[in-house]
């Protein structure tokens, strides 16, 4: 290991600088005398060597010309341009990651981010384990994922709050797919909140974070709130160049627009946001947009495209080995297969999705903290089929597991549903006080949608 790894590292800063100088001189040849003149004196560099004294800059730049490197590289050990060749390779490894499979790009990502701490970049490090992060939420392992945006946020705690939002958008992200809505909005409205009064208006973060919010927001059922950031993602659209944010934040319009009933406007925002994606040859994003437009085909009662829809999207997701966002399609088009009266089609793929076999031995797929809404909506689904086929047991059965399930998620809109399908199917068995009991539980989810679980909306930024 030489000195512009670890060794360097972890020396007191002068002591380092003395002994890169020492070898240096040594390698080249030369004296203390010819290293120092004209503008140093031999003791000069004695007392640098031996770790004494920390060079001036001025003192730097004459050392470096004369030892043949970069005042940088005498100063870090870092050798000249690493962290510009580990930024190109940054960009090849968030190139893989668009193309490829997650488990391939965060290999690449790992190693980056090993290159970078034993060369002291922190920014570097920061940016692979932000791009693992994004790995691992693909792949499904939140908890790791979580914690490689927690790392980020503290390597750069220092930095202004516009850097960190990328990371804060992450762990949002592994909140909302394990379920823990209220928390994933507590996260962004927090960070909005912070950029606002701090008078941080970087057009940029806060188009992320607005963008971000619109899905947990859906998924409680706050759907005034998510229209709302909406509204403000499209104001800042304007003064945003980086395609990606902007297809993101089409695809999230898209979500308010499909709860309004406006489907021609959001299969709209949804095309917008597929060409930039196909543009930017970003696979996984553009299978969700064939994954949301087959939603969109689904509301409009066209099932027939809305199967194409969601078998592509399912199929783009299973060749890059993204298995969670693969399930998650599996469960809407698990539903659409069941409205199209292709019933044991439906259940093949629900229930592998819940319960350890060959495709899981050791865990369900969509178990606990992986997937809950979707875990809960399988549930529902295979309740709904089975009280088709005239097993109110069995129905009765998956509803309750769907809503402890939907209930601390914080799907408001998906449990006052539920709730509607286990009371009437509990009053048609003639079990009226159940019955009552289930109906208001979810009237009390539903009564003020987005209100009970959310604190005051953020404050916009000024426009």
């Amino acid at each position: 290991m030489t000195e512009s790894g670890p060794v360097g590292a972890g020396l007191d800063e002068p002591v380092a600088i003395g002994r890169r100088v020492l070898r240096l001189r040594t390698e080249l040849g030369l004296t203390q005398r010819q290293l120092a003149e004209p503008a140093y004196t031999p003791a000069y560099v004695s007392t640098l060597e031996s770790g004494r004294v920390k060079p001036s800059e001025a003192a730097l730049r004459h050392l470096a010309q004369r030892l043949g490197v970069t005042p940088e590289e005498l100063a870090t050990g870092r050798p000249a341009h690493l962290a510009t060749e580990l930024r190109l390779r940054l960009t090849d490894a968030q190139r893989a990651l668009a193309t490829g499979s997650p488990e391939d790009a965060a290999t690449l990502f790992r190693g980056l981010g090993a290159e970078a701490v034993a060369h002291g970049l922190v920014g570097e490090r920061a940016a692979a384990l932000l791009g693992l992060g994004d790995c691992l939420l693909e792949s499904g392992d939140l908890d790791d994922a979580h914690e490689c945006f927690a790392s980020v946020e503290r390597l750069l705690a220092d930095e202004p709050l516009p850097r960190r939002v990328p990371a804060i958008r992450g762990r949002a992200n592994a909140h909302r797919l394990t379920g823990e809505l209220r928390y994933a909005c507590h996260l962004l409205e927090t960070a909005l909140d912070q950029l606002n009064a701090a008078g941080l208006h970087d057009p940029e973060a806060l188009l992320l974070l607005y963008s971000a919010s619109i899905a947990p927001y859906m998924d409680m059922g706050a759907h005034e709130r998510a229209a709302h950031a909406a509204e403000l993602a499209l104001a800042l659209a304007p003064r945003v160049d980086d395609p990606a944010l902007l297809a993101g934040m089409h695809r999230g319009v898209a979500r308010t627009l499909i709860a309004q009933g406006r489907i021609a406007e959001a299969d709209a925002s949804l095309a917008k946001a597929q060409d930039l994606y196909q543009q930017l040859h970003i696979r996984t994003e553009l299978a969700h947009c064939h994954w949301m437009r087959g939603y969109v085909h689904a509301q409009d009662g066209d099932l027939e495209r809305a199967e194409r829809e969601l078998r592509t999207a399912h199929d783009m997701l299973t060749t890059k080995r993204a298995a969670l966002y693969a399930e998650q399609v599996e469960v809407e088009l698990a539903d659409v297969l069941r409205r199209r009266g292709r019933i044991r089609e439906a259940e093949a793929l629900l229930k592998p999705l819940l319960s350890a076999g060959p495709r899981a031995p050791e865990a369900p797929a969509l178990r606990a903290g992986r997937g809950a809404v979707h875990r809960g909506a399988a549930h529902r689904l295979l309740g709904v089929i089975a009280e088709e086929c005239g097993d109110t047991d069995a129905a009765e059965e998956h509803y309750r597991a769907a809503l402890p399930l939907l209930e601390r998620a914080g799907a408001v809109g998906d449990v006052a549903g539920l709730c509607c399908l286990l009371g009437d199917l509990l009053r048609r068995t003639g079990r009226t006080e159940a019955a009552m009991d289930a109906y208001r539980t979810g009237l009390a989810h539903r009564a003020t949608p987005g209100t009970t679980t959310l604190g005051p909306a953020p404050a916009p930024p000024p426009m």
